[in-house]
């Protein structure tokens, strides 16, 4: 028998007896509590909980005995982008790899259950979904454009279901609704959409362009509506139970600069909020019909290409900030109240405090750093409304520029810690160096990275602290290598973080101090959960490159190793 088709049927034996052993084997479904109130033990979303807080109660691991962290099973995956992160539920995980591929695996030795693959060969994605018996996969690029439902045992195709526009954010589940977001070329495919878990048929579309006849259409000037854009690239939205609120972030207007989508002219739109709606906001949604309930827009009429479509943190916290390290306060706010809070972090940089009610401006702060060329030039604390900075605007083609911040994160989303009420959030101090088209002069739109002005390299990437109730901001770690990895806290009082020169470690979540560390096989991707199986707790990281990694790369001046794709499971020894 030929080498090679053996070793394909009995790979393809293998994955039969474990589908049937999982099809025989009892199978609970998912239910909307178990989302809104999860199992220590399991991973069900992107972000483990609703409230985008990456923190998970299990503490088998902690500072204590972290440093005797050893790799469990290593698996290899195949070349192409990742961008993803897993899901773990009653011991199985699932993961999206390059080559628009879905795998079930054993969360405890990495065996394969099943396996689905797209015929695009494309994957985007950021996120898979899981409720009821299925998982939801958004496969995305033309011509798939297909919202999937997998049985969560097997991996056969429950159902499918056409969109339109690119489903790069994945898939979150919201009251027995299939939530997505997606990039767009056109304003029609500007949206989010929801279908229907059971049977995958649309509820509700919600559009990110506003048109003419939506609410906030006026602030586009009147542009062509066909040619307005704002999508939903990044990662999927959030939601609130309690008040059944959606919370979904919109990220920039296009084309990138405001004479571009305005006819040539810069001023066509206020360089003050609202412009260009919904870009660059908080929109909070009805999760029965799709409609506005409140908006925030964190930067107006964006003339830069920046991006706010990340996670919105939601943390209930007492707020007094601290005047001495913040810069935008509402003045009506009672120090020490108790708020239900939405933070945000933008690409573009900032931190904003919002309540979660009604979108009331809180406080609001320059992130990493201020600096005089930050995209911000004010903030009105009573009303929340957003001023550029004038001085760093595109107004004449061929207008060169430079803006801080660009990328200082992206999708790569933060973590927060209940019991020290703060958020941890990665950085890096790098700005735009920016030159607008100037067609007559033939000059094309140039956008390079640099480092802020008097950032030294060997510290220009780290990992912020931020107290939540003082907006108190303060580096636990700086290095050269920046991250595009996802940051998780855990009750063992633990931070696990890993950035793009393969360094992954655990600090101690109080102090920063490094308690434990390790170097993989590839750069570290958006991705690291923890869960558990039979009582034993694991740690799971994904190494590989996204569409964004290799300019941090260039400009840290690392040189790791690249496009290795690989999962890697930790966990403590068995006790003797």
């Amino acid at each position: 028998m030929n080498r090679t088709f053996k070793y394909v049927l009995l790979s393809a034996v293998v994955i039969a007896q474990s589908v049937h052993a999982q099809q025989t084997r009892a199978f609970k479904p998912v239910t909307t509590q178990m989302l809104v109130n999860p199992s220590p033990n399991d991973w069900l979303m992107y972000s483990r909980t609703y409230d985008a807080q990456r923190f998970s109660p299990l503490k088998q691991i902690t500072k204590d005995n972290v440093a005797g962290l050893k790799e469990v099973f290593k698996k290899e995956f195949a070349a192409g982008n990742q961008e993803s992160i897993p899901i773990v539920y009653d011991g199985v995980m699932y993961v999206m790899l390059p080559g628009a591929t879905v795998q079930a695996l054993d969360a405890t030795n990495g065996s394969v259950l099943w396996e689905h693959k797209r015929p695009s060969g494309a994957t985007r994605a950021k996120a898979l979904a899981i409720y009821d018996d299925m998982v939801f996969y958004t496969a995305p690029d033309t011509p798939d454009n297909t919202i999937v439902a997998l049985d969560a045992r097997t991996g056969a195709v429950r159902w499918e279901t056409k969109s339109s526009g690119n489903l790069t954010s994945g898939a979150i589940v919201v009251e027995g609704k299939v939530l997505s977001g997606r990039t767009c070329r056109e304003q029609k495919d500007c949206y989010i959409s929801a279908h229907d878990a059971k049977t995958g048929k649309e509820a509700w579309r919600f559009y990110t362009a506003a048109g003419d006849d939506d609410p906030g259409g006026a602030s586009w000037a009147g542009s062509p509506v066909a040619g307005r854009l704002a999508t939903t690239w990044g990662l999927a939205g959030g939601y609130d139970p309690q008040r059944r609120l959606i919370f979904w972030g919109v990220a920039n207007p296009m084309p990138n600069t405001r004479m571009d989508r305005h006819g040539g002219k810069w001023d066509a739109i206020p360089t003050s909020s609202p412009a260009d709606l919904y870009s660059n906001s908080t929109v909070s949604i009805d999760p029965d019909t799709g409609k506005l309930v409140w908006y925030y827009q964190h930067l107006p009429g964006d003339d830069w290409d920046e991006d706010y479509t990340n996670e919105r943190t939601l943390v209930r916290t007492a707020v007094r900030p601290d005047p001495k390290a913040v810069k935008w306060i509402n003045p009506d706010i009672k120090p020490g109240e108790v708020h239900d809070v939405a933070f945000t972090i933008g690409e573009g940089g900032g931190i904003w405090a919002l309540d979660r009610n009604k979108g009331q401006f809180l406080w609001a702060n320059p992130f990493p750093f201020d600096t005089p060329n930050f995209l911000i030039s004010n903030i009105d604390g009573k009303t929340g409304q957003v001023h550029l900075n004038e001085s760093v605007m595109l107004k004449a083609p061929g207008d060169h520029r430079t803006v801080c911040y660009w990328n200082t994160r992206s999708y790569w989303p933060p973590a927060y810690h209940p019991t020290l009420n703060a958020l941890y959030v990665p950085y890096v101090e790098n700005c735009l160096d920016m030159t607008a088209a100037d067609p007559a002069k033939k000059i094309r739109e140039r956008r390079v990275g640099i480092p802020r002005e008097g950032s030294k390299l060997e510290n220009w990437a780290g990992l912020m602290k931020i107290d939540a109730a003082t907006g108190v901001m303060k580096p636990i770690y700086t290095g050269q290598a920046p991250s595009q990895g996802a940051v998780l806290t855990t009750a063992g009082d633990l931070v696990f973080w890993g950035d793009l020169n393969q360094k992954f470690r655990a600090f101690d979540a109080e102090t920063g101090k490094i308690l434990w560390e390790t170097t993989l096989g590839g750069t570290i991707q958006n991705s690291t959960i923890t869960y558990a199986v039979n009582g034993k707790q694991y740690v799971a990281v994904l190494t590989g490159e996204g569409l964004t990694t290799s300019s941090p790369i260039g400009q840290a001046q690392i040189k790791p190793t690249r496009r290795y794709n690989a999962l890697y499971v930790f966990a403590l020894p068995d006790s003797k």
